[in-house]
């Protein structure tokens, strides 16, 4: 969900940091392509990952601590933590693709990502962006994020389509539910048990912990401490795919890049394309536009009305309406964008900053 940038460090021979955090699957693989795709940026697909595998069963919140710990790491291109170059999304990483790098050469690879200005981390698993703010706060960093948000069902959606991929994942963070609430499921009093039922109720419930975490991170970007003033942007995905140049650009400005023209019509050309994938993780071709309203003809309606229910505060601060009826939410021609209520951290298509 979001982005970080660090500029200027005084000690090394570059100028920025960035990293994708906080939404799964095809939309922030998309988005960490528009940074990959730049030849001025050094781009690291999701390198917590391998703190929680390591840590597995450790839950979401208490393995943050550590995620910031690698990601300060990170940023100052240490690769220590890392044992060889099976990072996580290696290969796709056009740094690690264009240079003949040994399979153990970790050191090479830090001696080329000291090598570019820009260095971007996408990292889905950092949950909250006061997480961040020992780093935002460090003053060898100049740190910036980019948050990319989503309509929670159609995250929800895509866990459920991910769920074989995502299963210890999914665990990890509803571990992080309060236990002390009682929670009424949403259950359809004519539906039959399946074997899917147990991974779609940990997908759906990992949207409690998901969209907490997001509303803590738009409170305090609404009232922004100092260390968050000016280096915090939201971005919603469904006002990227509608118009990809205008948002890239916007981002672009804020991270301190330039937009040229191959970039902007790889953005353009991976939003309005035909093709799809429905395997996890996987950057494809496709009408973007469509893709981001799925979740609305295949939710159960007793799906959609638990996940509004986890995510009220997060939907009404970022403008997503809610649905009353199954038909309502079918009713693909009806828009479920509304204006946001935090206009004045969040790029939109009608309002580029």
């Amino acid at each position: 969900d979001a982005v970080s940038v660090e500029t200027d460090p005084p000690t090394a021979p570059f100028h920025g940091r960035c990293g994708l955090l906080r939404v799964v699957k095809k939309s922030i693989v998309l988005f960490g392509e528009l940074f990959n795709q730049n030849p001025e940026v050094f781009f690291l697909y999701e390198p917590m990952w391998h703190i929680w595998q390591k840590l597995y069963p450790g839950d979401a919140v208490s393995l943050q601590g550590a995620a910031r710990d690698m990601l300060s790491s990170l940023y100052r291109c240490d690769l220590s933590n890392f044992t060889s170059l099976g990072l996580f999304g290696a290969t796709l990483n056009k740094v690690v693709c264009s240079i003949p790098l040994p399979p153990q050469s970790l050191r090479l690879l830090e001696e080329e990502c000291l090598k570019y200005n820009t260095i971007v981390i996408k990292g889905v698993r950092i949950l909250d962006v006061n997480v961040l703010a020992p780093l935002m706060e460090d003053p060898s960093l100049d740190l910036k994020v980019i948050h990319l948000v989503r309509d929670p069902r159609a995250v929800a959606n895509s866990r459920i389509k991910s769920r074989h991929g995502l299963i210890r994942e999914n665990l990890q963070v509803v571990r992080s539910r309060d236990p002390k609430l009682r929670r009424i499921p949403f259950v359809d009093p004519g539906h039959k048990a399946n074997k899917k039922d147990g991974s779609d109720y940990h997908s759906i419930g990992a949207m409690e912990v998901i969209c907490d975490r997001t509303s803590r991170t738009l409170r305090t970007a609404l009232n922004p401490p100092s260390w968050l003033k000016g280096k915090y942007m939201a971005v919603r995905y469904e006002d990227l795919v509608e118009n990809p140049v205008k948002i890239l650009r916007s981002i672009y400005r804020f991270a301190n890049l330039t937009a040229n023209h191959d970039i902007e019509s790889f953005a353009l050309n991976m939003t309005s394309g035909s093709s799809s994938s429905s395997k996890p993780f996987i950057v494809s071709s496709r009408n973007a536009t469509q893709a981001a309203s799925a979740w609305r003809t295949v939710l159960s309606i007793q799906q959609i009305k638990q996940v509004e229910d986890y995510c009220h505060h997060a939907m009404s601060v970022l403008g997503y309406e809610r649905v009353r009826t199954a038909g309502e939410a079918k009713d693909l021609s009806k828009s479920l964008l509304t204006h946001p209520d935090c206009e004045n951290v969040l790029t939109t298509k009608d309002r580029l900053i």
